[in-house]
Formats: structure tokens, C-alpha cells, sequence
């Protein structure tokens, strides 16, 4: 407690000449606050130092600071010119930026046709996709074999008299219900897949219940439009994707 009353009393004592030149005494404003601002009117401005430092063009300059705020800043500008904000170097930007996406895009497109080329088949498979067939070289009445991607194509030079049993048979009472002229585009020559429909195996041409074929492997019969009759297989013999170019020529694929 002595040494809080010892510090209490000494503060007054050395602050007091301090403010002895610049404070007035309270008293003499006899209790009244807006004298005092008054006190400091007669000091309208503070001695600032000069003060020495270099600016971006290396050169010393003394500015005198002001307590007064001010936008208007000074550069020397004796060996360069000053651009306005915002406006240097903007068209060397807008090329750089350009010829970025320039480069970018050219990058995708080459990507892009690169993996759609790994997709495509090559040009021996595409060879392979499409056959041509001459059909000048089928007697009436008999069937050939042919292979078109890998699989027996069965093409039937039909006869007027098998043309007609396909097509008064009752395609109400099939399995797979198909008209014989949707699966044909000329009735002479019927061009079917020689899969069984079942389970993958091949069936014989002439043979069965309906002279068209049969499958061995699990009695599979189809007539003589490739319909499915009796047997296990759920469809019709497939037919293929093909077309004429000329009367007895054919493009299977």
C-alpha cells in the first residue's frame, strides 16, 4: 500500500512540466471544457521533419509530409513513361491467353480423334464386314454356304413350289410369329444365318419335319423360310442385313 500511495504522488509531480508550457491549469477555465480545446488553436501546425527516401526510379527525393490528406502523388518520371492503370502490356496478355486456348483446344481435338481411331476397326475387319455373293452360281433347289464374319450364312434357291408352302403355312400356330415375304427381299433366294437359335449349334439344310432344317443337337425344326416349327429353340433363323446390286448379285453386311 505504501509503495501505490509513493507512485500515486511522484506521477503528478513529473508530468506537470511537461504539459506546463502546452496545458493551461483547469482552474483557469473555471470548470468550462470547451476552453480547453481553444488552448490548442494558436498551434495550427506541427513541425514535421524532412524525411529522405528513394522511389522506384532509384532517385533520392525529400518530400515534407503533411498532416493534411492528399491524393496527388508525385513520380519522377525523368526516364520512363507511366501508362495508365490497367492498360500495360494488354494486347501481349490477349495473345498469350488466345494462343493458351488455342493450344488447348488443338490438344483435346487430337485426343479426342486418337481414341475414336482406338475404337474403330481396322481397315482389314472392315474389309471382312460386308460379302459380296454371286448368286448366278446356285442351282434351284439347293442351298449354299457361305461365311460371312465368321458365321454360315444359308442361301436357298427356292423352288415355285416351296415359295407357295411358306407362304400358305399358318403363322398363327409359331413360336416366333413371321411372315415368309418380311424375311425375303426377292422369294427365290431366302439368306439366313445358320445358327440355331437354341444354343449356338448349326442345323442341317433339307432335313426335319418341314424339309427346311434341322438341329442334331437338341431337335430343333425349321421350315423351309427358316421359322422355327417344333423343337426348343424360342426364334426364327436370323436374317441377315444384305441387299442387290445387280439381279443376281448380293451384298451381305
Amino acid at each position: 500500500m505504501a509503495f501505490r500511495r509513493a507512485v500515486a504522488t511522484l506521477i503528478p509531480r513529473v508530468a506537470q512540466p511537461a504539459f506546463k508550457n502546452c496545458v493551461p491549469s483547469v482552474s483557469a477555465f473555471h470548470g468550462d471544457v470547451s476552453n480547453l480545446c481553444c488552448a490548442f488553436d494558436n498551434k495550427k501546425e506541427r513541425s514535421v521533419p524532412q524525411m529522405s527516401f528513394r522511389t522506384f526510379a532509384s532517385e533520392s527525393i525529400t518530400s515534407k509530409l503533411s498532416v493534411t490528406p492528399t491524393h496527388k502523388i508525385e513520380y519522377d518520371e525523368h526516364s520512363h513513361s507511366r501508362k495508365a492503370p490497367g492498360t500495360e502490356g494488354r494486347p501481349f496478355a490477349y495473345l498469350v491467353l488466345t494462343g493458351g486456348r488455342f493450344v488447348y483446344a488443338s490438344a483435346a481435338r487430337l485426343a479426342i480423334i486418337k481414341v475414336l481411331m482406338t475404337l474403330s476397326a481396322a481397315a482389314d475387319t472392315m474389309a471382312l464386314s460386308s460379302l459380296e455373293v454371286d448368286l448366278s452360281t446356285i442351282e434351284e433347289g439347293s442351298t449354299v454356304t457361305v461365311k460371312w464374319r465368321g458365321k454360315p450364312v444359308f442361301i436357298r434357291y427356292r423352288t415355285e413350289a416351296e415359295i407357295a408352302r411358306a407362304a400358305a403355312d399358318d403363322v398363327a400356330s409359331m413360336k416366333d410369329i413371321q411372315k415368309d415375304v418380311d424375311r425375303t427381299i426377292n422369294p427365290k433366294y431366302l439368306v439366313i444365318i445358320g445358327i440355331c437359335t437354341h444354343l449356338g449349334c448349326v442345323p442341317i439344310a433339307g432335313a426335319g419335319n418341314y424339309d427346311g432344317w434341322f438341329c442334331p443337337c437338341h431337335g430343333s425344326h425349321y421350315d423351309i423360310s427358316g421359322r422355327i416349327r417344333e423343337g426348343p429353340a424360342p426364334f426364327n433363323l436370323e436374317v441377315p442385313q444384305y441387299r442387290y446390286t445387280a439381279e443376281q448379285k448380293i451384298i451381305i453386311g
